[in-house]
């Protein structure tokens, strides 16, 4: 099944609630939002910067960054009309902060008009995306830096042992969500490509264990996924979930994912 995001424009709006909800979940987990303040706080900002986050998805992050001390406009791009339209509602108020349609490899703005440019859990989802990171390179002003945060998502897991069927709905859900789970062991040579001088790259660790609302989006989503492509019953499928919800109650939950940032100069 191909990744969703990868369709954007083609996925029935219920299933849209679904991914805006998870992205929603995601940015505001505290260990998340740990991770964004370390590595953001590795970019240097020039004052009043001008910052572009492309796939904003529900514009989560750029609510975040707009209201950053020494944040100019910040600017959200997505392809999807429906992430677009809800990212203006929850970021209404915010008065630096604007969103447009768009997409990665084709960006719909002026060359060196951005000081900071970030991918934000998006280029793993984007088909060709060394077309992505050129338009990157095109749109940032001289010495602005590019900000990329992604999973490693070959190492997503919430198996307790050999066999276990909640590893199956994470299988599921990875094939349909994600373009290319590889990607991030490749960055590195993918941005140097574009013309670009790397400054740093750093491995994160994600772990759930109480309370594990985004990694259950995975079990919920994937069990989902198997029983509408009929490899599994609807009974099943609410079985997985239910052991899932089981474990979080439990304490014996457990879900990981290995997540990297790569900040990047434009010489």
């Amino acid at each position: 099944m191909p990744d969703l995001y990868s369709q954007i424009t083609e996925v029935p709006n219920d299933i849209l609630e679904g991914m805006i909800g998870a992205m929603e979940l995601r940015a505001a987990d505290p260990n998340q939002q740990a991770i964004r303040r370390t590595f953001l706080g590795w970019v240097t900002l020039p004052p009043d910067a001008k910052v572009l986050e492309v796939g904003c998805g529900s514009g989560a992050v750029c609510r975040e960054i707009a209201q950053a001390t020494g944040v100019g406009d910040v600017l959200g791009v997505d392809p999807s009309p429906v992430f677009i339209a809800r990212a203006r509602d929850l970021g209404a108020g915010i008065g630096n902060l604007r969103f447009i349609e768009g997409a990665a490899r084709s960006l719909p703005l002026d060359e060196n008009e951005f000081d900071i440019v970030l991918f934000h859990t998006c280029l793993t989802h984007v088909p060709g995306s060394e077309a992505a990171l050129k338009e990157a390179f095109r749109v940032l002003r001289r010495g602005g830096q590019l900000v990329i945060y992604d999973g490693d998502y070959a190492t997503t897991t919430i198996g307790l042992g050999d066999d276990d069927p909640l590893q199956t709905c994470v299988e599921a859900a990875m094939n349909a969500l994600v373009n290319d789970r590889w990607l991030v062991r490749r960055l590195v040579p993918m941005t140097k490509s574009a013309g670009f001088d790397i400054v740093r790259f750093d491995s994160h660790g994600y772990v759930q264990t109480s309370e594990p609302d985004y990694m259950m989006t995975l079990v919920t989503r994937g069990a989902d996924i198997l029983a509408a492509s009929g490899r599994i019953g609807v009974q099943l499928a609410d079985s997985l979930k239910k052991e899932g919800k089981r474990r979080a109650l439990e304490g014996t939950f457990f879900g990981f994912i290995a997540f990297a940032s790569l900040i990047a100069a434009k010489p």
